[in-house]
């Protein structure tokens, strides 16, 4: 890690915890100074405690736009200026046995979060960017976004809804030098399975937890999990000066799921055996 953001002042949303404080973190140690935004009050504030002086956190409910415009002007007024924003803040909404049992009495809440507030959060940051010479907006959606599946109908819908709206940005604010990118992680561990199943009890929504991750496992190329880390250091590429040349970009962080079904993976007996039968 070196200084790659030096200078910069980012807003992350959804960062006390997941993806969001992997992000946080990361920005800081490239030098960045960051403002926080999360509705998790106790979390934000820890983190923003462990990053020092250059972290700064506000309770903040993406659904709500006018919160977005309060983290950009602390930013501002804090900082001096605004060069990033990370739209990370997102929910998985209930899940379902299928979408014949979805009364989808979750919708308004999950599309409030999951694509209003990217879109507001990408607006209110472009307005301050188109006039003090262009930024970098980061929306987080998902591979549930990309690839169709069953389940969590309004999450999947909601995601390739930020992705859609990511790409018009990016062709409408290229003219004032700000680039809006897109990441889609997968199979990354985090809390948001979990939170899908708390109509469960604890038994039945560990099992399906881990029976998911289990099929995640089986559909990914790379034979290692994700991270946080990895998502956070796709945030720290779009957010540099090394992708000045990149805006409307989709990319996929999911160990190749997206790419295609892996190839008959070799048991670590019989690639044992290959590699002394060549010796």
């Amino acid at each position: 890690m070196g200084n790659e953001l030096a200078g910069k002042v980012a807003v992350i949303t959804g960062g006390a915890s997941g993806l969001g404080s992997a992000m946080v973190e990361r920005f800081v140690a490239e030098g960045a100074r960051v403002v926080i935004g999360d509705i998790d009050g106790d979390a934000g504030s820890a983190l923003a405690d462990r990053c020092g002086p250059g972290a700064l956190f506000r309770t903040t409910d993406v659904g709500d736009p006018e919160q977005i415009g309060h983290l950009v002007d602390l930013a501002v007024q804090e900082f001096g200026g605004l060069h990033i924003i990370c739209n990370n803040a997102g929910i998985s909404g209930t899940m379902h046995k299928s979408i014949l049992h979805d009364d989808f009495a979750d919708f308004h809440r999950v599309m409030s979060v999951n694509v209003l507030g990217v879109m507001a959060g990408t607006r209110l940051a472009a307005k301050h960017m188109a006039e003090n010479g262009g930024g970098s907006i980061i929306n987080l959606s998902s591979v549930g976004g990309v690839q169709a599946g069953g389940g969590v109908m309004t999450y999947r819908a909601s995601k390739a809804a930020v992705i859609h709206f990511t790409k018009s940005a990016a062709i409408e604010l290229a003219q004032h030098d700000v680039r809006v990118n897109c990441i889609a992680p997968g199979n990354i561990p985090t809390d948001l399975l979990a939170k899908a199943s708390t109509t469960m009890s604890p038994e039945k929504a560990e099992r399906m937890t881990r029976a998911m991750r289990e099929m995640m496992n089986r559909d990914r190329p790379l034979p290692r999990e994700g991270t946080p880390e990895d998502v956070a250091e796709a945030a720290v590429y779009f957010a540099g000066d090394r992708s000045r040349y990149l805006t409307g970009t989709v990319l996929a962080v999911d160990g190749g799921t997206t790419a295609g079904k892996p190839v008959m993976r070799r048991s670590s007996a019989e690639a044992n055996g290959s590699a002394a039968a060549k010796s």
